[in-house]
């Protein structure tokens, strides 16, 4: 995507200021859906574990001014066989709603089936999330079923959407 108006990369110990602020800025946003990081305590622990070689994070930066849009995390990245992550993301405020998310997951699904060599990507999204769904739709995610009671957010477990991707699949955008 050379025309994007966003670049991915790892987060670092020094993005700790601006991704607590926009988090904290972007709380109702994210409402039940997730919980980024919004102490630096946090922030630190979700750094170590995207140490860990089963999990990536991506900040997705404006080209322009390098501002923070949003975080898309590839979790339990499972090898061997399956060759499968989990997806989560989030947007920041004042970015919400802009079209970069999309970018930014259109970037992040380039690198996760080429340079990790992914063959699948999965997100689980509650059903009333709308604007994620619409997300991973305009991405040329499918609809692959329904799992009641399928995480537990603020002490109540939740009923999720499950989409995914296959790299085979014919690219969107």
């Amino acid at each position: 995507m050379s025309n994007s108006r966003v670049f991915i990369r790892p987060p670092t110990t020094e993005d700790g200021n601006a991704f607590l602020a926009a988090a904290r800025e972007s709380r109702a946003l994210h409402d039940t859906w997730i919980h980024p990081p919004l102490t630096r305590r946090n922030f630190d622990l979700y750094l170590e574990r995207f140490q860990q070689s089963d999990h990536q994070s991506r900040l997705i930066c404006l080209h322009d001014t390098g501002a923070l849009v949003g975080v898309i995390n590839l979790n339990n990245i499972i090898r061997g066989y399956f060759q499968n992550s989990f997806l989560g993301f989030y947007a920041f405020l004042p970015h919400a709603g802009c079209g970069l998310m999309f970018e930014g997951l259109q970037l992040v699904v380039h690198e996760a089936f080429s340079s990790l060599d992914l063959h699948r990507l999965e997100a689980n999204i509650q059903s009333e999330n709308r604007r994620s769904i619409q997300l991973v739709q305009r991405t040329g995610f499918s609809r692959e079923g329904f799992s009641p009671n399928f995480l537990r957010i603020e002490g109540v477990w939740r009923d999720h959407e499950r989409w995914a991707l296959l790299r085979d699949d014919p690219p969107t955008g």
